[in-house]
């Protein structure tokens, strides 16, 4: 690692205009080689840990994955700049379905297919891919500024949390709560896998609603209503309404299947609603989960008439072999030839898709594995319930119980080769399952040799619910897990509550005991600045590698995070963007300001007594500001803080302190600002480090020197906790000359006054030492101003503006040319007068009237309206200049 001198000559002034690309990764590299990334166990001391949400390894980082890292390095590096032992642990997810399809996909651009390559050969391929991308993905995130503990990076297919899943696996199987059995599932035809429930997106969509006659034994006909008329093949019921007087007679008579003739029963169930339809409804188990459950309570058979490709099976009689939409459209055909299509009408209904691939999933009856959930939702209902787990913002508290409380078991096997391969062994000879961390040579039933892995993986979620606590060694009880779980923060997305979050609790507190983490925070998605959530066929897709190159990584860390609060979207613009890189040059120059004054000096100590009223001003709002930023970081209002950061630095200290302190260096007075201007500098990149980290660094660097005894670098110099006594004197002195400066500079402004030009001010206020302020107003508002009593205010010809603390008189022959001015506006005041008479006497001519289209007329109103809005300005600015009523 280059030694600190290396980094730049600080006897040399800064260069003039600030350019990221020669400052992020000198610092980065800096902070990296130096181990400020790598917490070290400190025994008697209490970590803060963050868990990284592992990104999937199917790409490029986007800008979720960027408000992630903003937010959580944010955090990090607070806490570190405060002493504690910081550890962000950083990881990739390998993906499972997505990682799978992408691979696929590239197999295809080849002309194969992972069939033909074999299931050892694609997972070959698959590692050789996720290599490639772990390490991209790794180097984007160090460009983003993450300041984590790369040597503790893990992947979730590595040996230690791989075998963390093997061991959670083995260890719920043995109590029950893993089983394996047939229930009906969400199944992706095209991903060829069985898929949760929170992997299925549900899409509103117009369709149809197909009344549909089924013939009776016995003579007679009973209508059923459908949206899905293929499903009618696997048909082993019609359910009405035990309530339904409509159909009392048909409960336990039989119903002939159309087209394939099965005879099936009329049951009645609660789950059946009147009002739906015809209010008699065809029940096919192997199809729909409800009907699944109504099966289960009448005992009746489940038909499954479908492939994994969603092509009609053999159950399927005349049909099979036929895709789900091209035998819905025979079936129709076939149902109208016989007279059994009663009517179609138009229905609009939710249907499912898988969330990968977007094919529509159909409900299938399979044999899966599943997690027996209830057991493990209690404890982590009771955690939230208890307060040992704290939801910010609060209002998702909610919406968190009453998920976990009407929580269904979990189908965690998944038809794919990429992933943890289900850790249980088929024995062909008995039958048995002998399920085990390692792989066993011979069935634990009967001691045959004659074993085979099951062929599914699990679910992506089963091993990242697990992320907390294998990332830090567990099942064995190494250091770390010992020092830094339970984590400290959850840090995440609020979409993934459920997938993830959820689970990470239930399977924290199965394995270890304990809550995995004691606060989630929850943030927003990114959305464009229209409010549209980007994708890529909306073309609003922003990358934030190229953004972060365009506008620095500063700035698209601020655009990203400042002002949002905690659960909220945020948008994202080129607007937003630009005003983070314009806040980094305006922080630039200021830096550049002061080291320009400092250049031979030796260290610049804040003086224990401060008496000039403009640096007592500054030191009492960067105090309220300290406390603030504090208290905000404390409430995780990142946001707020970060904005109240920059307002304090863009305008109280950029736009105020350091120009009164440009005229205090000029005329030499003292005592000089630069102690002040030197301490307020540091405290405040102190402050703003954890969000703008590079930028800060280079400056405080270049302002170390100057400095009192200070660390090796920001990165870990002390966080400002130190608010001091505010001053409310000196600050109603300060914002009473800021009031008069600004309300004199808008005046010459709106009488477009020459910025070269002086004007005449005379201003009377309470403040008594306001006098000490006159030079510094008449040169920051370029007006000679003299200080009087209110009584010798001029009472004529002056613009007069009432402040809240001041009162000034302009006059006016001070700022233009008075008699050209009533002149120019007398002239422009007839010519509306008489722009205005002309359409007041269009709109009196009945015949105009009566003959003009509506809107034409209501032009007409509209002209004459903007008309005498402009006459009533222009005769008030008359009157304003001294020219009396017009």
């Amino acid at each position: 690692m280059e030694p600190m001198a290396d980094l730049g000559n600080r006897a040399a002034p800064l260069p003039k205009a600030y350019d990221p690309s020669t400052v992020e990764g000198k610092w980065y590299a800096f902070w990296e080689g130096r181990d400020y990334f790598t917490p070290q166990i400190v025994p008697g001391k209490n970590p803060f840990v963050i868990i990284m949400p592992p990104p999937n390894v199917t790409g490029e980082l986007h800008l979720g994955h960027a408000l992630t890292a903003a937010l959580e390095d944010a955090l990090i590096r607070w806490h570190r700049m405060r002493g504690e032992p910081a550890l962000w642990l950083p990881g990739v997810d390998h993906a499972g379905i997505a990682g799978q399809n992408v691979v696929e996909k590239l197999l295809a651009s080849e002309g194969l297919t992972r069939h033909q390559l074999g299931r050892e050969r694609f997972l070959e391929r698959m590692w050789q891919w996720m290599d490639k991308y772990r390490g991209i993905i790794s180097e984007q995130h160090r460009r983003l500024g993450v300041s984590c503990d790369w040597t503790r990076e893990r992947f979730t297919m590595d040996d230690g949390p791989s075998r963390a899943v093997r061991t959670t696996f083995v260890n719920l199987y043995n109590k029950g709560l893993i089983y394996r059995g047939e229930r009906l599932i969400n199944w992706c035809p095209r991903c060829a896998t069985a898929l949760s429930d929170l992997e299925v997106e549900h899409q509103d969509t117009s369709g149809h609603l197909w009344y549909v006659s089924y013939p009776l034994e016995g003579g007679g006909t009973i209508q059923v209503a459908t949206t899905r008329p293929e499903t009618i093949l696997g048909d082993t019921a019609v359910a009405v309404n035990p309530s339904d007087d409509r159909y009392q007679s048909l409960v336990g008579r039989r119903a002939i299947l159309p087209v394939l003739g099965r005879r099936i029963p009329i049951i009645a169930d609660e789950a059946v609603d009147p009002a739906f339809g015809t209010g008699a409804v065809k029940i096919t188990p192997a199809h729909d989960p409800v009907d699944f459950e109504v099966a289960g309570r009448h005992h009746l058979p489940a038909i499954n008439i479908m492939n994994e490709d969603a092509t009609m099976n053999a159950e399927a009689g005349p049909y099979a072999g036929l895709d789900r939409y091209e035998c819905r459209r025979r079936l129709l055909a076939d149902l109208e030839r016989d007279s059994l299509l009663v009517k179609t009408e138009p229905h609009s209904h939710a249907i499912g898709h898988c969330q990968r691939c977007r094919t529509v999933v159909e409900p299938r009856l399979s044999l899966q594995w599943f997690v027996r959930i209830q057991p493990l939702a209690e404890p982590a209902i009771r955690a939230v319930t208890e307060g040992r787990i704290k939801i910010v913002p609060e209002r998702f508290t909610k919406v968190y119980l009453n998920w976990m409380e009407g929580i269904h078991d979990w189908c965690i096997s998944r038809q794919l080769w990429w992933g943890h391969r289900i850790p249980a062994w088929h024995c062909r000879p008995c039958s048995q399952i002998t399920v085990a961390v390692e792989p066993p040579s011979a069935c634990a039933h009967c001691g045959s040799a004659d074993i085979q892995q099951d062929p599914d993986v699990l679910d992506t979620w089963f091993s990242s619910g697990l992320w907390p606590h294998s990332t830090l060694g567990w099942p064995d009880k190494t250091p770390d897990l010992g020092y830094f779980y339970p984590t400290s923060v959850m840090e995440t997305g609020y979409d993934i509550l459920f997938f993830w979050v959820a689970r990470m609790i239930m399977m924290g507190l199965e394995n270890t005991d304990d809550v995995p983490f004691r606060t989630i925070y929850l943030h927003g998605l990114v959305r464009d600045e229209k409010g549209e959530k980007m994708s890529k066929s909306r073309g609003n897709v922003l990358d934030p590698l190229v953004a972060a190159e365009k506008y620095g990584t500063d700035a698209l860390r601020l655009s990203l995070s400042m002002g949002t609060a905690p659960g909220n979207d945020m948008r994202l613009s080129q607007t937003k963007l630009e005003a983070g890189r314009n806040f980094a040059n305006k922080l630039w120059n200021a830096g550049r300001f002061v080291l320009s004054n400092l250049q031979g000096l030796p260290p610049q100590p804040l003086p224990k007594e401060v008496s000039h009223p403009q640096d007592r001003w500054i030191l009492s709002r960067l105090g309220r500001l300290v406390a603030g930023v504090n208290r905000l970081l404390e409430d995780f209002q990142l946001g707020e803080a970060e904005r109240q950061i920059h307002d304090f630095l863009w305008g109280e200290y950029c736009d105020w302190y350091i120009e009164l302190a440009k005229l205090r260096i000029k005329e030499g007075s003292t005592p000089s600002p630069l102690p002040v201007l030197v301490h307020v500098l540091d405290t405040s990149l102190r402050l703003l480090h954890p969000f703008m980290p590079f930028i800060t660094e280079e400056l405080w660097q270049a302002l170390r020197p100057y400095l009192q005894e200070p660390p090796e670098a920001l990165i870990i110099a002390p966080y400002p906790s130190e608010a001091g006594e505010p001053d409310p004197q000196a600050e109603a002195e300060v914002e009473a000359v800021i009031e008069i400066i600004v309300a004199i500079r808008n005046a010459r402004a709106e009488a477009k006054v020459e910025p070269s030009r002086w004007v005449e001010a005379a201003a009377s206020t309470q403040i008594l030492t306001l006098e000490g302020y006159l030079p510094a107003i008449s040169a920051l508002a370029r007006a000679n101003t003299t200080l009087v009593r209110p009584e010798e205010l001029p009472k004529m010809e002056a613009k007069v503006l009432v402040l809240s603390r001041a009162v000034v008189a302009l006059p006016w022959s001070g700022m233009i040319d008075l008699e050209a001015e009533r002149s120019r506006l007398a002239q422009e005041l007839e010519s509306w007068q008489q722009r205005a008479s002309q359409q007041e006497a269009r709109l009196q001519d009945q015949a105009f009237l009566a003959k003009a289209p509506p809107e034409v007329v209501e032009q007409q109103r509209q002209r004459l309206e903007e008309a005498r809005e402009r006459l009533a300005r222009l005769e008030a600015r008359l009157r304003e200049l001294g020219a009396g009523a017009i």
